[in-house]
């Protein structure tokens, strides 16, 4: 299937606009139901906005408003992810998770989110004793009351994952367009035209899937936000792969109105987080960490586990949320002209995505014509980075280790450097490999990284490491 822009010839049946998680499984689904699909994605890289920067949980839906568009959506896309993982090669760690009570208060509220689960149909949720916390989590600290155990909870690869839904995608016939900014867009009666700093697109349908500029996109196409983004900041501290083993399940906070709260979990690396704290703020892209804040997340995740103590931090980081005034997620679906809005995804877009991407589909089916579905689909085979799992270092032929902290191979960077959706920057080839990530920080590798790298990003790579 070959798919042309304006400024070549044909046009597509949809234009999704943003390739963050949201934008990259809807193009998937879009493409695998038979639709010539163009994405935009005004970034270098794809996943380089609130996508980048999440806690890589893989949620039930447990404690989502009962009937909710959210609750929905995360038990749709639960049970797609764990249909097609195997045949992605996309890992999993089912560790279960805690909610923990550690006052009597926190207790009371208990049988409130165990009714809530069963509600949302996640029906093996039940209340334990402090006692069995402990035998559960040998290291967690003193004062536990209580908790609800909620078996289905996992950790998942949070950049893999949307990268193969993409990369699945193009496979089958879709088109992305990297470093590619929206700047206009018209309706004709028959086709949308959208300007962009890469030349003119033509497109039945456009896919709304801007994130924490959702709002914006909105009032330039179809002449109102719809809804309001309230940026909302979230800081985490990851702690030495060594950490690791003080926890077997998520643990989760017994959550207020306003936030899940805090979480200390693995990671699919091997390492452990501690996060997201939760703070609205003006700003679009302003993702700096405040050192008050993560040394108030370290000392919270020595709350939880106090051995936390004696192990060193490897790195710091903070996402931006594109929540909105309402907690729900926001879709607005309209025939005339053709266009589709998806707002207001929140922190649970990671587990949440396929599920948005079936609700698009449904929607979208009596608004444009789609064509045939692909006579065999084509499923990428990605290579795992978990922890958990075999790696390519383990592998002969791959190269050598480059990146010595992470057992980054040179196949591996290779591999991110060329095929149908390379790495067009360091942050790209980051969250491809982990390469740079581990305890120095890109201190030993980054030299190496440059020469294999040299003229295969926008920006040359020195000018990243400097920023």
């Amino acid at each position: 299937m070959s798919n042309h822009g304006a400024s070549g010839c044909g046009r597509f049946d949809f234009i999704v606009v943003g390739a963050g998680v949201v934008g990259c499984a809807v193009a998937r689904k879009l493409t695998l139901e038979g639709a010539r699909v163009l994405v935009l994605e005004k970034a270098t890289d794809i996943l380089d906005g609130a996508s980048k920067g999440n806690s890589a949980l893989l949620h039930t839906g447990f404690d989502a408003p009962p009937g909710s568009i959210e609750q929905g959506c995360l038990a749709d896309g639960y049970r797609e992810f764990l249909s097609i993982r195997e045949r992605l090669s996309l890992p999993l760690l089912a560790c279960g998770a805690l909610v923990v009570a550690w006052s009597n208060a926190e207790a009371a509220k208990l049988d409130a989110i165990v009714d809530t689960a069963r509600a949302n149909g996640v029906d093996d949720a039940r209340i334990i004793d402090a006692a069995e916390v402990r035998r559960r989590e040998p290291a967690i600290g003193d004062g536990v009351t209580g908790a609800v155990l909620v078996p289905g909870e996992s950790v998942i690869d949070p950049w893999t994952t949307p990268y193969a839904y993409l990369l699945q995608a193009v496979l089958n016939g879709a088109r992305v367009e990297r470093g590619c900014e929206l700047l206009r867009g018209e309706y004709d009666g028959v086709s949308w035209r959208l300007g962009t700093t890469r030349g003119d697109f033509e497109g039945a349908c456009v896919v709304n899937c801007a994130g924490l500029y959702g709002d914006a996109v909105n009032r330039m196409l179809i002449g109102t936000p719809l809804f309001e983004i309230r940026p909302r900041k979230g800081e985490f501290v990851v702690f030495d792969k060594s950490a690791a083993r003080l926890a077997n399940a998520i643990l989760l906070p017994v959550p207020s109105e306003r936030t899940k709260g805090v979480v200390v979990c693995r990671t699919i690396f091997g390492n452990l987080l501690v996060g997201p704290t939760a703070v609205e703020q003006p700003s679009r892209d302003d993702a700096s960490v405040d050192e008050r804040v993560l040394e108030g997340l370290v000392r919270h995740g020595a709350r939880i586990l106090p051995a936390l103590a004696n192990h060193p931090v490897t790195a710091t980081y903070a996402g931006l949320r594109p929540a909105t005034e309402e907690k729900d997620y926001r879709l607005h679906v309209q025939p005339d002209p053709p266009y589709v809005s998806v707002g207001g995804i929140r922190s649970t877009g990671l587990s949440a995505a396929l599920g948005i991407a079936n609700l698009v589909a449904r929607e979208v089916a009596g608004i444009v014509a789609g064509g045939d579905r692909p006579a065999a689909i084509e499923w990428p085979e990605m290579r795992s980075l978990s922890a958990y799992g075999e790696r390519d270092w383990q592998r002969p032929g791959n190269g050598g280790i480059v990146c010595h902290c992470e057992l980054v191979t040179r196949r591996e960077i290779d591999d991110a450097l060329d095929g149908l959706l390379p790495a067009r920057s360091l942050g790209g080839l980051k969250r491809r490999t982990r390469a740079t990530m581990g305890r120095c920080q890109g201190f030993y590798c980054s030299a190496r990284l440059a020469q294999i790298a040299a003229n295969r990003f926008d920006e040359p790579m020195a000018t990243e490491l400097s920023e």
